[in-house]
Order: structure tokens, then sequence, then C-alpha cells
């Protein structure tokens, strides 16, 4: 059966509009609470959210839901989506539920599941809820309607927990750093725990009011944080997207540093201390060329997976890798969380820094990229760009031009109307002539 309301991650749409309606939020909750709910002992449900305008309307109409099937709820607040993972299998819970969507502006939303693994549900598990929705759901009597309640410590939780994560012994004293949370989910939680743990903290991005979220802040704008890196002569900039499952480092500089920098990093340390499982690091196919080719000459592997944080999880556990992530900033550390945790993989980092005494700026140069360029087309819903011939023939031409020199990997975003166009390539005027003629074309027919 195709599937209609799921994409790679979760469901997600503007706001008021399908898929993101209380009408469907609701009919999913129920959905996901009869696919759960199998026997008659108590089931639980935690639920999380960033902190979009439309996340109360949406955390209702899922609590409806959930409840209608005799799914007892426990409701979060705002809190990152590695809490939701975190807790859901912490507070033995059916299932968790994560209301945000991620890095898009404020009239977005999302809906992300989670299973009694604290792991994203599959695509089998996604599917079978569609049609339990497109059957019918059999509600409870009403005797066994399940109850909700705020959970009120939930975040002091999460906070505790994350600092576990940060070596014995181990302090951030003298460290000055500008943390960036994206108006979003992470906006108590971040601060709180760099604090505790001995860092001079400068926030910015933390007075959301419901609008804000990611509106020239966070990782998908990290000009204002760089600035302040540099007027605050910061020791390091950490800059989170809206639902802190991803970050963006800045130097002291304020220059950035992406995923693969980071990942290049710890994929590094870990294999030198015998920590990294499998001795190889899974990664997509956007990571730069560069890691590839550093990870090469330690004869550490590098998997690659299609784009999507869910099938790097899914390759780290089929294979038993403990360290992967995307080059956008999600860094998933199976020793720590079941999904990319952008303040962890900060500690991390930071561990780094203190336990060596080196600069951001040295530890984030791990490996020369390979020129990349990444343009984003936008195209209008209903319409394939991509069967387009006139397309394809610049694909084509696009790939005889760069040869064997480079690469091209152009595919539609799974959470947006968008065509993102990369490819990679030594020779960077190449690498734009080519680039800047297959997005022209694309969106001569978008």
């Amino acid at each position: 059966m195709a599937r209609a309301l799921f994409g790679t991650d979760g469901v997600r749409g503007e706001a008021n509009s399908f898929p993101m309606t209380a009408e469907i939020a609701m009919k999913l909750g129920a959905a996901v609470g009869r696919y759960f709910r199998r026997d008659k002992n108590e089931h639980r449900v935690v639920i999380g959210k960033d902190t979009r305008l439309s996340g109360y309307m949406l955390e209702n109409a899922l609590t409806a839901g959930f409840t209608s099937t005799g799914m007892n709820v426990f409701l979060l607040g705002p809190v990152p989506t590695p809490a939701v993972g975190y807790l859901t299998r912490s507070m033995r819970a059916d299932v968790g539920v994560m209301i945000s969507a991620s890095h898009n502006h404020a009239n977005d939303n999302g809906i992300k599941f989670f299973g009694p693994d604290g792991f994203k549900l599959s695509d089998e598990a996604e599917t079978e809820i569609e049609s339990i929705m497109n059957r019918g759901i059999t509600l409870s009597r009403p005797e066994n309607i399940g109850r909700a309640k705020r959970l009120d410590d939930a975040l002091g939780r999460y906070v505790e927990y994350a600092k576990t994560t940060f070596p014995r012994q181990r302090r951030l004293d003298g460290l000055r750093i500008v943390l960036d949370c994206a108006n979003g989910a992470a906006y108590r939680a971040a601060p709180t725990v760099l604090w505790e743990l001995g860092a001079e903290v400068i926030p910015i991005g933390v007075s959301p009011n419901g609008r804000n979220i990611n509106a020239e802040c966070g990782s998908t704008s990290p000009h204002q944080a760089a600035q302040k890196v540099r007027e605050t002569r910061a020791d390091l900039g950490i800059c989170l997207d809206g639902d802190a499952d991803r970050l963006i480092l800045l130097d002291e500089t304020g220059k950035e540093a992406d995923g693969d920098q980071i990942m290049g990093l710890i994929a590094t340390r870990w294999a030198r201390e015998g920590r990294l499982s499998g001795n190889a690091l899974v990664a997509t196919v956007m990571s730069n060329l560069g890691l590839e080719r550093h990870l090469n000459g330690l004869d550490i592997g590098l998997e690659r997976t299609n784009v999507g944080d869910r099938y790097v999880v899914e390759r780290m556990r089929k294979n038993g890798h403990n360290l992967g992530g995307e080059q956008s900033g999600h860094i998933v550390m199976t020793d720590y969380g079941t999904t990319g945790d952008g303040l962890i993989a900060a500690l991390q980092f930071m561990a780094a820094m203190v336990e060596t005494g080196q600069k951001a700026s040295d530890l984030t140069r791990v490996f020369t990229p390979v020129p990349q360029k990444l343009k984003n087309v936008r195209y209008t819903l209903g319409k394939d760009p991509l069967a387009e011939d006139c397309v394809q023939s610049a694909i084509a031409k696009g790939e005889k031009t760069l040869g064997t020199s480079g690469r091209l990997l152009i595919r539609k975003s799974g959470t947006e109307p968008l065509i993102r166009v990369m490819g990679e390539a030594e020779d960077q005027g190449l690498l734009d002539e080519v680039i800047g003629g297959i997005s022209d074309t694309i969106a001569g027919v978008s």
C-alpha cells in the first residue's frame, strides 16, 4: 500500500492544512494507539513538542486520539526530540511522540513516532498504522478510556541524563560558549546542562514566542551566533535546530564546522580508544568525499546510506555500529541515545577540547573537504520535475562533464517540496557551472 501520510521523518506539512490538521492528528493518535495496545495491561504514551504555536493544537488532538483507544498519555511539554526517545525507554512507554518540524519555519509542523525501544518506527510499522486508519479504528469502551497528565520533571530527567554522557571527573570550567537554541525545544535544557557542567554560557535563541523558531537563528542560520562568538571572544559556538536533534559548531573565529567534521573527529577519537564498534562510521550519500578519504587513511570504514537519519540508524543497528550521522548535523551515538542529539554531540566535542587542551579551530579541521555545492530548487506540489526529459538531459550532461573527477546527487527532499542538487568536484568553477545548469533547468519546469 502506498503511504499517503508518512515521509522520510514522520508526518510533516503546513499547520492546519492536510495532513497537519487536528482531525488527522486525532485519527493518527487513535491508529497508533490501536497498533500498540493489544492487551488489557496499562499502555503508556509520552508526547513532547517544540515551541511552535500549532504544537498546542496537535498535542491536544493526539491526546484525544490516544486516550480514545485506552492509552495513558504523559505530556512532556517543550523538550528536544532525543529526550522523547530517552524517556520512551526509561518510562517503559509503548510509544513516544515528538511534535516538531525540526529546522522548518514556524508555520510547518510534524509528528514523529518512537517505538518502545526509543527508536523511530520502521517503514513497515508506519504502513500498518496508515492501514489501520483506512480500515477504521475500534475505540475503547467508556470504562477503558485512557488518562492524560503533565509530567513535571520530564526536562529535569533529560538534563541529568545528558550530563552523565560527559566524561567523569571532567568539567567545562573556563570555557565561554555561545549557545543558539533556535528559539526551539532545547531553549531550557541546553543552557542548563552546559552551565551545570561549569561553562560560561552566552545564550541566544532562547525566547520562543510560538512563531520565531528557526527564524534567523539556529543551525540553519548560524550568522547571529558567529557574530556573538567574535564579539564575546568565546571559545566555541553551538547552534542547534528547532528540535535539537542536529547541530552546527562554530570555532573561536566564528567559522562553521558541519556534521562531517564533527563525525570525523569523534570517529577518529573513538577508533583510537577502541570504542568505535565495527571500526566504521555510518553516513549518507551527502557526506563529503574528503571525510571518506580521511577515514580510509586511518583504516576506518565509511558506510553510506540514503539521506535521512532513520536510514543511518537502521544501518547502524543492522551492522552493530555505534556512530553515524549526516552532514547536516544529525549525530547518532547509540551508546548514548536512539536518535540524533545535538547537545550530546556537542558535549563529545567539548570533551575533546577539555582533554586535549586544543582550540575549537584545531579540532574542527579534521579533513580537507572536496569542493561541494548544494542548491535547493523549490517546485510546485503535484509536479515531478525530475521526470522531465530536459532535466534528465541536463543531469546526463552534468555527469559527463564531471566524469570521474566528481559526482552528482539529485534527489527530492523528503520533508519539503524541494529538489536538492548536490555535486562534488576538485574544480570549483566546473562544479559551479554544472550545478547551476541543472538547477536552472529544474527551475524552468517547476
